[in-house]
């Protein structure tokens, strides 16, 4: 029997606390009754439990043998702020809190891996299984390493895992080197003077130094990064006034930016709160730039990704992995545990039909439990491999 029919032996249980989770979404840093259930089925199948590593985070750890060698698996436990509307059986029970993501489905693939190696016990090493909080941009990564995850619990590699809408059941799709963009979001503030509508005279406009800077923001990415250095910069947001006849004293302006380097990210924070300040002050107002990196680019070791695509391969056949998937611009923070430490970011099928991540019809393919789970015991079982008998 293969480690996916194996894993599937006890697919209604893993579909179950899938369900369960997903019925009972929680907010980043806030997962206490995901962290209970994770905590307990680990205690359950023997492997040991270490609470609030980074707030609510989890980490179990199981040894075998006598090996050095150790490894990390790590699953994302959030929810996001949206209201389900899959009219699901099992749909969110906290009124607008949803997993509209999948991160139900990640952390019970890493709970069916947890599950299958400590009952086969078929590896020489360590394994640290991470259940990480907070990765929807309110820094769980950071937190965990800050609260010395990898000195507790060292890895040699980490590795992480994300499904993906439109992808069959049972495919994976990876590349080498930079696979998803870092992230920032930003808030420019204007303050000018307010006045009369009738009498702009008597005002510093802030809307109208606004507008110049919005406009002004576009020529960072097209005048500044060459064009074989894919990045983002995407004003989502101007705020100012509440009234026809009132010319407001402040106004703001927010958005994203997205690049595959941190130099090129710095150089559009850096380009931001020069224009900014300037154009402000050619009005006579002041800007002020709160730029917020979440983000890092997500880089993948070209050895780690290699070994993740052999396990892979020993699950399903070739044809089914996408080596050369073509790099995103959305964001991850497992990129953070990846510039700790060398390791590789995965994604795997969510099926053909399903809804976009972060859609209120969204919902993780149980279908795929079998196949995470899998890849991350086939890893362990190749990276972590018991000495041949005589």
């Amino acid at each position: 029997m293969d480690i996916v029919d194996a894993i599937r032996a006890y697919h209604d249980d893993l579909t179950s606390i899938r369900r369960s989770i997903h019925a009972h979404p929680e907010i980043g840093f806030e997962e206490y009754r995901t962290s209970d259930l994770v905590a307990a089925k680990l205690t359950e199948w023997g492997i040991a439990v270490h609470r609030a590593v980074g707030g609510t985070g989890v980490v179990g750890v199981l040894s075998r043998g006598n090996g050095a060698g150790s490894i990390g698996l790590r699953a994302d436990m959030d929810a996001l702020p949206i209201t389900e509307a899959t009219g699901l059986a099992y749909a969110s029970t906290n009124p607008g809190v949803m997993h509209a993501c999948g991160h139900d489905g990640h952390t019970t693939m890493l709970l069916g891996a947890a599950r299958y190696l400590a009952a086969t016990g078929n590896f020489d090493g360590t394994v640290n299984f991470i259940f990480q909080p907070a990765e929807e941009g309110l820094g769980g990564a950071n937190a965990m390493i800050s609260a010395g995850l990898f000195d507790r619990f060292p890895c040699q590699q980490v590795f992480g895992m994300h499904n993906r809408p439109g992808l069959e059941v049972g495919a994976f799709a990876i590349k080498p080197g930079p696979m998803m963009a870092g992230g920032a979001f930003f808030d420019i503030t204007v303050t000018g003077r307010g006045a009369h509508g009738a009498r702009p005279e008597d005002s510093v406009d802030p809307v109208l130094a606004a507008a110049a800077i919005t406009s002004a923001l576009q020529s960072i990415v097209s005048r500044n990064v060459t064009p074989g250095d894919p990045a983002v910069l995407s004003i989502t947001g101007l705020q100012a006034g509440t009234a026809y006849n009132v010319i407001p004293e402040t106004a703001t302006i927010r958005g994203t930016a997205r690049s595959f380097k941190r130099e090129t990210m710095q150089m559009m924070e850096d380009n931001m709160k020069r224009l900014a300040s300037q154009i402000a002050a050619g009005f006579g107002a002041v800007a002020t730039v709160d730029f917020r990196f979440l983000f890092a680019p997500l880089v993948n070791d070209p050895a780690a990704t290699d070994a993740i695509v052999e396990a892979a391969a020993s699950l399903v056949d070739a044809a089914k992995i996408d080596r050369a998937s073509a790099p995103v611009m959305g964001s991850e923070d497992f990129s953070f545990m990846l510039e700790s430490r060398p390791g590789a970011y995965i994604n795997l099928g969510n099926g053909a039909a399903s809804a976009p991540v972060h859609n209120d019809r969204y919902d993780f393919n149980d279908a795929a439990i079998p196949f995470g789970a899998g890849l991350y015991a086939a890893l362990v079982e190749r990276q972590l491999p018991r000495a041949s008998a005589g």
